[in-house]
């Protein structure tokens, strides 16, 4: 599943679209595409782990779940679920992922507040938010797009790993400095990530995820296929993460 840096690389890279007009139309999304056809896209966005084109009046957004990906001026053997052509042969595709109308103005439908690579990321909201839910597992808060939009996996097990603290901590546990260090780190590991792909060397980076041995002690990596509500991989070190109960 792609993470939030990873939108924010698509959205840098689609912004040449930006102020032209869609010349053709294609894909076997369930969705009323063809009211695509002649529209000039008017702005491209991004929040969380949501892909956004705005054309002035009502957008489109493509969420890519588990298994999507996309295209740009280039074409893949497997059928889109939406291709926008743009003059010059240039295209805009995406394949196995949601695609969705928003029919209200972006800022009434997101918060931009929660997105931990927006500019309007809040800080201080979101510790607010993390003590209104002292029970909740920090590995389940990291990964509630409600609190930090673009989190996903191997950030939430890298930020842990970074602040040495156990996934299965509770929030309401966590001294204010640990909670501050997990709201930091969110955002800054978030900004790692994406000029580390931009390099073509994230995954040389990972301390912990898909790993088996922690760097900092040498300690054997525990691992669990399914933890927390949100029932996704997790991977630490029993060595140095503390559990907060």
């Amino acid at each position: 599943m792609p993470e939030g840096p990873s939108i924010v690389m698509l959205r840098d890279a689609a912004e040449v679209f930006a102020c032209r007009r869609v010349l053709s139309v294609s894909g076997n999304s369930s969705q009323d595409i063809a009211r695509l056809q002649g529209k000039v896209l008017r702005e491209v966005r991004s929040w969380g782990k949501h892909f956004l084109l705005g054309f002035g009046g009502f957008a489109v957004r493509i969420h890519f779940g588990l298994f999507g990906s996309w295209r740009i001026g280039e074409e893949s053997h497997r059928p889109p679920r939406l291709r926008l052509g743009f003059t010059r042969g240039r295209s805009l595709a995406f394949y196995a992922c949601s695609v969705r109308f928003i029919d209200h103005p972006l800022d009434e439908v997101y918060d931009w507040s929660v997105d931990v690579m927006s500019p309007e990321w809040d800080a201080k909201a979101a510790r607010a938010r993390l003590r209104r839910q002292p029970a909740a597992l920090v590995a389940d808060a990291l990964l509630d797009q409600s609190l930090f939009a673009g989190v996903g996996n191997i950030i939430k097990n890298e930020v842990l790993h970074r602040i040495r603290v156990h996934p299965e901590s509770r929030i309401g546990a966590l001294p204010p400095r640990k909670l501050a260090q997990l709201v930091e780190q969110a955002r800054e590991y978030s900004f790692d990530f994406l000029r580390w792909k931009l390099a073509f060397v994230l995954r040389k980076h990972w301390q912990v995820h898909a790993k088996t041995h922690c760097p900092r002690d040498g300690a054997r990596l525990c691992y669990r296929k399914h933890l927390g509500k949100a029932q996704r991989r997790a991977f630490w070190c029993a060595a140095c993460q503390k559990i907060y109960r």
